[in-house]
């Protein structure tokens, strides 16, 4: 089935994909596609922060989180998962569609905005051409230019999918 309008999206060809960040899953199982690789969980992403010499002080003085762990939506941790530079952005489009139906209608202008607000924050770009794994997108993989400390258990942050 054919979403109306995604062919004229700027998007249209692209292919979505996560770039190099630590992320895991918490929570139960919510809406789950029959697809390998989404889980249906909630994503969680944790990113280290980065202090100049001030900050540093002060961080320490204050005892700061030394990271941000972003939580996801449902809906957004489907989009994450999904967006493995394999899919098209009108694959996933459909695929949303076919989730969440009228939850998120328009579904090229929410998934749309979904991608842009992770591309925002560098946590996500748009491909011209399939992904060929120039950089690790998998789960639980800490970036090269990383460096945070092993996940507390107390967090119920994990890798397995279900």
């Amino acid at each position: 089935m054919s979403i109306a309008g995604v062919d004229d999206h700027q998007m249209y060809d692209k292919y979505p994909c996560r770039l190099p960040v630590w992320w895991g899953y918490f929570g139960d199982i919510g809406v789950k596609p029959d697809i390998d690789g989404i889980s249906g969980r909630k994503v969680v992403l944790r990113i280290e922060k980065k202090f100049n010499r001030f900050e540093k002080l002060l961080a320490r003085l204050f005892r700061a989180p030394r990271e941000i762990r972003r939580p996801l939506d449902v809906k957004n941790s489907i989009l994450w998962q999904l967006c493995d530079g394999k899919r098209s952005f009108q694959a996933i489009c459909r695929i949303l569609d076919n989730l969440f139906h009228e939850d998120i209608a328009p579904v090229i202008h929410r998934t749309a905005a979904g991608i842009n607000l992770l591309k925002a924050k560098n946590l996500m770009t748009v491909l011209d051409e399939e992904f060929t794994g120039m950089w690790q997108i998998d789960k639980g993989i800490i970036p090269e230019h990383q460096n945070l400390l092993p996940l507390d258990e107390k967090l119920n942050i994990t890798l397995e999918e279900e």
